[in-house]
């Protein structure tokens, strides 16, 4: 039976929780010793905001518990997409000091070698898409924890476990996924389950994001954070508490159906909270599209179908004035007038306290990769 660790958390307490969710969910049954343990961090903006990528707390709490339990070949990892930087990421989210003081690497996913991979698993939209499969070689016989927040998206309604495979096991042009995401992400869990040993996640949601994520959020303390090395059963509780129908989300149901994970809430077994309080928590999320999103969906629907409008729009230059106007928007427009407003005001909760008392240390040096064209 798929079990998911739940437990409400502070932020007084909250690295000391991981420590204890991640033993409630029996993490080191998931995940051997003996094998490389890569965190695959979560950076949705290159730009710190809240609840839109791993936050620092979620990573020192995974760090510390495993120190204490002797993991000693551990690597975190993030790629680079039309919108984010790693390295600017790993900065501004506060991740690159606490890797250091555990002398772990940070290696970005542009930096690594990648080889086909031939899937067992029928694929539902991947090689439709990208005509085949690349994964970081790396990963091969590895185990993975991956890092996601409790927030919603405008192209799948949630994010989470599932979603966060989104970013280590697609290279370049990840943007035309859009087209099949729900079916992508499913594909991208059977290819997980065909090259890692082991497969873990930890959902911080601390601090959520609600309506037009994942990066144009509202702020919303939840004060939850969750583990499990189902995927599936990880993503549906939390879009449950999010205030969802799991089995009415497509790549949830997708993944269920398919024998991926377990979807229905009903027939997880649920630790670290009593059935009363889980009863009760709803925080009642809506999911909504910002105009980069909206705008998107709706010309890649509208030219699905005329071929050569949709290659003219998506596979040429052409593509990079939309690259160019949703940077616009989201950095220069967005994140300077609304989105300061609400980093100021998630700043004076004890959850902005805390993010303040985590340091940036020195901005680093890095080699651009030239050849890493991600459109």
């Amino acid at each position: 039976m798929s079990k998911v660790a739940i437990m409400k958390t502070s932020p007084e307490t909250v690295t000391h929780d991981y420590n204890q969710i991640m033993n409630l969910a029996n993490y080191t049954e998931s995940l051997s010793k003996e094998d490389k343990t890569i965190l695959k961090l979560n950076l949705s903006w290159t730009l710190y905001y809240p609840a839109c990528s791993t936050p620092p707390w979620q990573l020192e709490g995974v760090l510390n518990t495993l120190k204490k339990d002797n993991y000693t070949d551990v690597v975190a990892v993030e790629n680079q997409t039309v919108v984010t930087h790693p390295w600017k990421g790993a900065y501004y989210n506060k991740w690159l000091p606490l890797l250091n003081s555990h002398e772990i690497d940070f290696k970005p996913l542009t930096d690594v070698e990648w080889v086909s991979h031939k899937p067992k698993s029928e694929m539902l939209a991947m090689d439709d898409i990208f005509g085949g499969v690349l994964v970081p070689k790396m990963f091969y016989n590895s185990n993975v924890i991956h890092f996601p927040t409790v927030k919603t998206h405008g192209h799948t309604t949630t994010t989470g476990a599932m979603k966060n495979a989104f970013g280590g096991l697609i290279p370049k042009y990840r943007h035309h996924a859009h087209k099949k995401i729900h079916e992508v992400l499913v594909d991208l869990l059977a290819i997980q389950k065909e090259i890692h040993n082991g497969i873990f996640s930890v959902m911080d949601g601390g601090v959520c994001g609600d309506g037009a994520g994942p990066r144009t959020m509202e702020p919303f303390i939840g004060n939850i954070i969750l583990a499990s090395e189902d995927q599936v059963a990880i993503d549906a509780l939390a879009a449950s508490v999010m205030g969802f129908d799991p089995l009415k989300i497509d790549y949830i149901k997708m993944a269920h159906d398919k024998g991926l994970g377990m979807g229905d809430i009903d027939q997880i077994e649920i630790v670290g909270m009593d059935k009363g309080d889980l009863k009760n928590l709803n925080f009642g999320f809506k999911t909504s599209r910002s105009p980069v999103v909206k705008w998107d969906q709706r010309i890649r629907k509208s030219t699905m179908n005329v071929k050569w409008l949709h290659n003219l729009l998506f596979n040429s230059p052409i593509f990079k004035t939309f690259i160019f106007a949703s940077e616009f928007y989201h950095d220069k427009l967005w994140y300077p007038t609304t989105g300061k407003k609400r980093i100021n005001e998630y700043k004076k909760t004890e959850w902005g306290h805390l993010f303040d008392e985590y340091e940036y240390g020195t901005f680093p040096e890095y080699d651009e990769v030239k050849d890493w064209n991600p459109y």
